[in-house]
């Protein structure tokens, strides 16, 4: 059964237990039934989520790329494409209307090239090998000719990615009431969390070995998952977009609309800048650490424990969390957990020297990562306006992936400088905490002078 049928007009009235977000108005039973479509897609990202791109890392390493490499492989090409992408799809999702909603037709488009990319990189050894046997005199090396390879797949993967995560985030603002989002995320991040327990504990010691089957696994699930939200989530009815765009001069006002809608409420500006901050210092602190690992001789098995111990009491909190959220606001609970992430970032600087010191780092690094990434997941959704969410969110997006594409390469390369000395990146995570925390209070005072929690109403 879907949502479709249990997801009414709201002109048709709402009985006293139920939910209302535009014109859809959801039962107990409706409510819950979104909840599992919509996990069922969560299941698939978090899939992909939370293996691809680190067995990818450690494919990189086998082939000999540098840090540097490794940088621009996982950040820098990622979050360029996402600065070249984000704003077109956001702004083309906020403005489309058809029978299958504005959000739903991008998903739909990008699931089979996000599958298809990923079981490229189960064969993309083979693949690169036979490249370098066709090349003959004029292949770059077997190595170097793989990671071509790999770097096609990746390249059609992140955009295909960017465009469904452009989208997927704008769908759950669209379709689940305010009221029910910190719950909807702490479940959300549980089902997440549940994904990374199981491929941490029992796969990922396995990565460098079977690779291949893991991806082809994942690319299935991806697969399903998706095709299934895409089928069964019914989106509701939206007004006409403000400022239709005129014939001859539609990208030009295009333009102009998205700069003027995105970019002239200071509050929103600083909203941008503390989220990049954030997640600048959460991805400087997790880049590394699988290297980090390796140089300290902790096997990939035991540091596939650690992270699903770790992912094991975030399960445990997630949910109360999500919870805490709703009533506290996800801006206080953001700027507690982003506080407690930067006390134990500069501390791994200073204090991990060994596999044992390492081992409690990691646990704690990732739990307090997790916190904050619960506690911040609706902060937009509760601060940004709701009729151009995507557009928005994905100004948000750009300055965020401007941030780590710059500093994935540079920390690399300055990895790759001083002797591959990982704890750098501890004092550097800490570091963007404290901005962070900083630029945080920043839009908790405006955020107070515009109402606060009974009052406000985001500006546009």
């Amino acid at each position: 059964m879907s949502n479709h049928n249990l997801a009414t007009d709201s002109s048709e009235g709402t009985s006293p237990k139920s939910w209302k977000i535009g014109t859809l108005t959801y039962t107990t039973t409706g409510l819950v039934v979104l909840f599992c479509w919509l996990l069922a897609g969560d299941l698939a990202w978090s899939t992909k989520d939370r293996s691809v791109m680190w067995v990818v890392q450690l494919l990189l390493k086998k082939f000999e790329a540098s840090d540097t490499v490794i940088g621009i492989f996982l950040g820098g090409l990622p979050h360029g494409l996402t600065l070249l992408l984000m704003p077109v799809v956001s702004y083309l999702s906020d403005h489309h209307r058809g029978r299958w909603g504005r959000r739903i037709p991008f998903l739909a488009i990008s699931t089979p090239f996000t599958a298809l990319s990923i079981f490229g990189l189960a064969f993309s050894p083979e693949l690169g090998t036979w490249a370098h046997s066709l090349a003959g005199s004029y292949s770059p090396g077997l190595n170097n000719t793989i990671l071509i390879t790999f770097g096609v797949f990746w390249t059609i993967f992140e955009v295909s990615t960017i465009i469904a995560n452009t989208v997927f985030f704008a769908l759950i603002n669209d379709v689940v009431p305010k009221e029910v989002l910190g719950r909807f995320y702490g479940l959300f991040r549980a089902v997440g969390l549940g994904i990374g327990i199981a491929f941490n504990y029992w796969l990922f010691g396995k990565a460098e070995t079977h690779f291949a089957w893991i991806f082809i696994g994942v690319g299935i699930i991806y697969a399903v998952g998706f095709t299934a939200l895409c089928l069964k989530v019914r989106e509701g009815e939206y007004p006409e977009p403000e400022i239709p765009r005129k014939a001859g001069k539609g990208v030009l006002s295009a333009v102009k609309d998205y700069g003027k809608t995105c970019l002239s409420q200071g509050l929103y500006l600083w909203i941008y800048v503390t989220i990049a901050f954030s997640w600048m210092a959460i991805w400087a602190c997790n880049l590394f650490n699988v290297l980090f690992a390796k140089q300290l001789e902790l096997d990939m098995d035991t540091y596939g424990k650690c992270v699903a111990a770790s992912f094991v009491i975030s399960f445990v909190l997630s949910y109360f969390v999500g919870a805490a959220v709703d009533r506290v606001h996800p801006l206080r609970m953001s700027i507690a957990t982003m506080a407690l992430f930067g006390v134990i970032a500069l501390a791994g600087g200073f204090l991990v020297d060994d596999a044992a010191s390492f081992r409690i780092l990691l646990i704690s690094i990732s739990v307090s990562s997790g916190l904050w990434m619960t506690a911040s997941a609706s902060i937009t959704m509760r601060l940004f306006p709701q009729a151009k969410f995507a557009q928005y969110d994905s100004v948000r997006g750009l300055i965020t992936s401007f941030g780590m594409m710059a500093i994935s390469p540079i920390l690399g390369l300055l990895l790759d400088l001083n002797g591959h000395d990982y704890r750098l990146a501890y004092f550097v995570a800490g570091g963007f905490a404290v901005l962070a925390l900083v630029t945080s209070f920043v839009v908790y005072r405006k955020f107070m002078l515009l109402g606060g929690d009974e009052h406000y109403k985001a500006p546009e």
